[in-house]
């Protein structure tokens, strides 16, 4: 397959932000705090919940000391994956239960924010999650972020007795009761999914802010879900709290769902900034210090195909994740600040600490937020 456009230019102060990072004097100019249009960014990482051939072994301990090295790094969250069976189709790699992992996270840290992207509502049983929900608040100290989204891959519906048209209706069941229970004691609902009365999930604590995923990506005929922003998932996202952009949507993207987000929180009479909504997008980096460009990508492509599977090609995954040196990928970073991203969370593709070391001296320390 021949090489996917070359992506348009998101916005003017886009094509402005790559001349901050140019090389001067041979020296390469990566690390050096870039100018700032209209945003700081909160950055954030996964947890790599994923197994790889061989890791699980030393997996548990892998994962601790990631978390606690992220938080002393000063990230602002760990993020996690929510895949009840393996997508084979997409993914190389299993996924461990993620509020079970962020729990164990949790353990070992106590600042930084733990949060999901997404859980995929239609296989989970609300009451169920909010029992899951209200104990990792307990013991994380109310640091959660309830990341949430439909799903895509219909061999999980089927498998927790749902089907994936019913995918959307049973979000909105699921998240709403879920909340229901969080918010207070003795909740009754009936749905057309779920029903209880009487029920009190404890302890309860915090109630988490909810995050909503979905809206365009690039289109690629493999892709298990449309390119566009359906109405219902606008409807979702602008009850909440905040938005959880797709990995596979480039910043010119980003701007089109916002100008939607934008209108329909007018015609609600409010706006992101009454309401203290967060934009928010997952993104993949496998992030390398070399300065030929073609090296770089080599190394990424060994990495990223290592977790992802190469059913979408190398171009379509080159056109929408953080690829290229660091120079590159730090424009593109800023690209996505500039259209409004105001936290960011990446995949690493390792549980190699040196990521970590690396994203905050390339990443971390040149966009942190300002006090």
């Amino acid at each position: 397959m021949g090489r996917l456009p070359r992506r348009e230019t998101c916005r003017p102060a886009c094509s402005r932000a790559p001349r901050r990072l140019r090389r001067a004097g041979g020296r390469s100019q990566a690390s050096r705090r870039p100018p700032y249009n209209r945003f700081d960014l909160k950055l954030g990482v996964f947890l790599p919940s994923y197994l790889l051939p061989g890791q699980e072994r030393h997996h548990a301990e892998e994962l601790r000391r990631f978390a606690a090295h992220a938080e002393e790094l000063g990230f602002e969250s760990l993020f996690i994956t929510d895949h009840l069976l393996t997508a084979r189709r997409f993914y190389r790699v299993s996924w461990t239960e993620p509020l079970m992992t962020l729990a164990h996270a949790a353990a070992v840290t106590s600042k930084i924010k733990l949060g999901t992207s997404i859980l995929v509502l239609p296989t989970h049983n609300p009451v169920v999650l909010a029992k899951e929900i209200a104990t990792l608040q307990h013991l994380s100290g109310g640091r959660f972020i309830y990341g949430i989204g439909t799903g895509w891959y219909a061999p999980e519906f089927e498998s927790t007795g749902g089907t994936i048209q019913q995918r959307g209706r049973r979000t909105d069941e699921v998240l709403e009761a879920s909340m229901q229970l969080l918010r207070a004691p003795n909740q009754s609902f009936g749905g057309e999914y779920h029903k209880f009365a009487g029920i009190t999930v404890e302890p309860l604590t915090t109630v988490p802010p909810v995050w909503v995923a979905g809206g365009r990506q690039l289109a690629h005929s493999a892709s298990p879900e449309q390119p566009t922003m359906d109405a219902r998932v606008l409807q979702r996202i602008c009850r909440w709290d905040g938005w959880i952009a797709r990995p596979t949507s480039p910043p010119q993207q980003i701007v089109q769902d916002m100008a939607e987000i934008d209108g329909e929180l007018e015609r609600q009479g409010t706006s992101r900034a009454r309401k203290n909504f967060t934009v928010a997008h997952e993104n993949f980096l496998w992030l390398t210090e070399t300065t030929k460009r073609d090296d770089a990508i080599a190394e990424q492509q060994a990495k990223m195909l290592a977790v992802v599977s190469d059913e979408r090609p190398w171009d379509y995954i080159e056109a929408v994740y953080l690829t290229g040196t660091i120079d590159e990928v730090q424009r593109k970073i800023q690209e996505r600040i500039d259209v409004g991203v105001e936290e960011l969370f990446l995949h690493t593709m390792t549980a190699d600490l040196s990521q970590l070391d690396l994203f905050a001296k390339h990443l971390l320390e040149p966009f942190r937020v300002k006090a």
